[in-house]
């Protein structure tokens, strides 16, 4: 362990969800609807200048649940896709989707998602605030909301779109020196991206860019 790292741990420990409270709000930003809103973050947000370049157009509001789960030592609660989903297939990923018209909120999408993916009760999840905006190639525009969640939980996960969900150590994943930056052709374009191995599970893609979006908003 860093010293960085042996710093930052008991400081996750104790006051996570007071700094989320503090740093992050409720309120959805009009990038999530309006392309022509300024404040997003994405899949070429190393490498901004590509946008253009990769003739990508993320135009579907989607939310996913950042469930931190209130334990001695806070962990974050990822799941593992099925293999035959239409995108992102087998890797590690939030609970989440498409914003439906019946959904009240960003947030009501991303409890609903999560209740229906891993069975998470919207009872145990204490919203605390979206992070900022995450466009892919896929063309979403994701709202991830941060929530502290009750470790009291049983899950049930829905075969039809999870193999397997687990949790890794909040401490682990706000520790910048886990965050790497590898870079991989797309379309004729090299482009950089982050991710963060844990173990035997590659957490990367918009996953690990959400990852390092919670720290920077929170720690940064």
């Amino acid at each position: 362990m860093t010293k960085q790292s042996a710093e930052l741990r008991p400081a996750i420990a104790g006051d996570f969800f007071d700094r989320a409270r503090a740093r992050l709000t409720l309120q959805v930003p009009p990038s999530l609807t309006d392309p022509m809103a300024q404040g997003a973050r994405g899949d070429l947000d190393l490498n901004p200048s590509m946008w253009q370049r990769a003739g990508v157009a993320a135009t579907k509001p989607a939310a996913v649940l950042v469930p931190v789960i209130d334990r001695e030592e806070p962990t974050v609660l990822l799941t593992i896709r099925t293999q035959d989903l239409a995108s992102h297939a087998g890797q590690v990923a939030f609970p989440g989707g498409k914003i439906d018209p019946k959904d009240e909120s960003p947030v009501a999408a991303a409890m609903r998602e999560a209740k229906e993916e891993v069975g998470l009760a919207p009872a145990l999840i204490e919203p605390l605030g979206y992070l900022d905006l995450y466009l892919t190639f896929s063309g979403f525009r994701i709202l991830p909301t941060v929530a502290r969640v009750r470790p009291d939980f049983m899950l049930q996960l829905n075969p039809g779109e999870v193999t397997e969900a687990f949790e890794v150590p909040l401490s682990f994943l706000m520790t910048p020196a886990n965050h790497q930056r590898r870079s991989r052709e797309w379309k004729g374009i090299e482009r950089e991206y982050y991710a963060i191995p844990f173990g035997d599970r590659y957490i990367w893609g918009i996953t690990a860019g959400i990852v390092r979006n919670l720290y920077d908003r929170v720690y940064g």
